[in-house]
């Protein structure tokens, strides 16, 4: 945190929750405008983390073969030989990922599932740990794809960057941008280090029993509110119980409390939920709030 933190000026809250959301084993969705520090931080996460690094810019005519790779002739040999595409990262940042085809889109379906990639007949493995953020810009509507709820699914968390606040900005503005100097940042963990503590994150960490009954609460007020057309899906609540994992295990603690999971379903939560047409324009958050605020916590 204290690394990146110099490359990231007021940004402690986003980079605690992308560093949640990769322990956690999930991927990332940011909602934001460019500009305000996307591309930044996942090359800061994959510097510092000792991981590598690969970029997909998503335009219309992207190819679902531009991601996952593609065979080509070699002349000497005379074999086709594979090659890998931006997938076969560590971390991944998909860029305007809403301007790309539904098909290209769903070349990224089960690499984010299933942590592995088909293609020409062969099914091939990703590195691990795997991550993907993914960005999308809210205001500019004109030549986008809206993602299916089946891959909106496939984040762990939603979030937003936002401005940074004023002495933050100011600070960018006297020293300029310093993403060159990422990538002569030392990494603070191995890849092996890492997988260690995303193993201890989920196996580690105890929910207790009025914990997840607590879960189950929230997730059946979901399911019966009536903002909601369809409440949190087996798999959101399985992405709610691994973030509060790991948020407790950013907090020092080998245990999961209700402020965990309070804090951890604002962002797990409102982009797997369906909002009944009329709610549209309310924030999706404060109605996932005030759901909470209506289940009672465990003592």
């Amino acid at each position: 945190m204290e690394v990146l933190g110099r490359y990231l000026h007021g940004k402690e809250k986003p980079l605690r929750l992308a560093l949640i959301c990769f322990f956690s084993r999930g991927h990332l969705l940011i909602e934001d405008l460019p500009g305000l520090g996307k591309t930044t931080l996942a090359i800061g996460l994959a510097k510092v983390l000792g991981l590598t690094f690969g970029r997909i810019q998503c335009t219309s005519d992207l190819l679902p073969t531009d991601i996952t790779g593609l065979s080509i002739y070699n002349k000497t040999s005379g074999l086709f030989e594979f090659h890998p595409g931006p997938i076969f990262h560590n971390i991944i940042l998909v860029d305007e990922i809403n301007r790309a085809t539904p098909k290209t889109q769903s070349a990224l379906l089960e690499a984010m599932g299933e942590k592995q990639v088909t293609a020409e007949g062969r099914t091939m493995d990703l590195p691990q740990p795997f991550f993907v953020i993914a960005t999308q810009n809210p205001a500019e509507q004109f030549g986008t794809f809206p993602l299916p709820e089946s891959q909106m699914d496939r984040f762990m968390m939603k979030i937003r960057i936002g401005y940074p606040h004023r002495e933050a900005e100011l600070e960018i503005l006297r020293g300029g941008s310093k993403r060159k100097e990422l990538y002569s940042v030392e990494p603070v963990l191995s890849q092996e280090g890492v997988l260690r503590i995303q193993h201890f994150i989920r196996d580690g960490i105890i929910a207790s029993e009025p914990i997840l009954d607590y879960m189950m609460q929230i997730i059946e007020a979901t399911r019966r509110s009536e903002f909601l057309t369809a409440g949190l899906s087996t798999r959101g609540a399985l992405a709610l119980l691994h973030t509060s994992r790991a948020h407790a295990f950013m907090n020092g603690r080998d245990y999961v409390l209700p402020e965990d999971v309070k804090a951890m379903a604002l962002h797990a939560i409102p982009h797997r939920v369906f909002f009944r047409e009329e709610y549209d324009h309310v924030d999706k958050k404060e109605i996932v709030r005030s759901l909470l605020e209506k289940v009672p916590v465990p003592a």
